[in-house]
């Protein structure tokens, strides 16, 4: 993938490095030039400009870029602004740091989906969530063996447990599913997560299920991509 980093600080930096590692295009931005000479020669591209000028923001190859990320955490203002202009030019994905909650609220006003909490989020769990589809969450249990919550494959829909049978096709186990219930407090509606414990082979999958899977990294990668076509 062809993604671009605004933001090139200790978080940034650490995304931008992880991305390039795993074979991704990065480009590598940030008005300070110390920043950019520190991360030029581990990343694809390293460039210092002032991504708040919207003339500046125009030149770079935002419409080729499948995300760009921006990991601004120091000046709440600018990381404002520059999703903005981000929208205004149409970029496919984003997705923006909040440094605190009313950043959040501001972000998710501004229609951003997916929001970016370091303080929850170590850079390779960050990295994960965003490079493979359906990621919802990780846990890394060693450098090569994870548990991940997966929001189901469409295909899955409508077949049982024993029918998919992740463990012999894939190599991987299904710890559980959790489900995201609607319920309602006087006029209002809200979501609660529920977790279905032990599943057994006849469960049929539903839509909107998220699987709980633990496996060796490679192979739930296999598996997500190859459900994902």
């Amino acid at each position: 993938m062809k993604i671009i980093v605004i933001g090139l600080g200790n978080f940034g930096s650490a995304v931008a490095v992880k991305l390039a590692a795993l074979g991704h295009e990065v480009i590598g931005v940030d008005s300070i030039e110390q920043r950019v000479e520190n991360i030029k020669d581990k990343i694809t591209y390293a460039i210092t400009v002032d991504c708040t000028d919207t003339t500046v923001i125009s030149t770079l190859p935002i419409k080729d870029a499948d995300i760009v990320v921006v990991a601004i955490g120091e000046d709440l203002g600018a990381s404002i602004l520059i999703t903005a202009l981000l929208k205004k030019f149409n970029a496919k994905r984003i997705v923006s740091r909040a440094i605190s909650p009313i950043h959040q609220t501001i972000l998710e006003a501004l229609g951003i989906i997916e929001i970016l909490n370091p303080e929850e989020d170590s850079a390779n769990r960050f990295v994960t969530k965003i490079t493979l589809k359906n990621v919802i969450d990780s846990l890394n249990i060693s450098d090569e063996y994870s548990v991940m919550e997966i929001l189901i494959p469409d295909q899955y829909v409508g077949l049982t447990l024993s029918e998919v049978d992740l463990r012999k096709k894939y190599n991987l186990n299904l710890l559980t599913i959790k489900k995201d219930i609607e319920q309602h407090f006087f006029s209002k509606s809200f979501y609660k997560s529920k977790i279905l414990g032990v599943i057994p082979h006849d469960y049929k999958f539903e839509q909107n299920d998220i699987l709980i899977v633990f496996g060796h990294n490679d192979d739930i990668k296999k598996w997500i991509e190859k459900t994902s076509k």
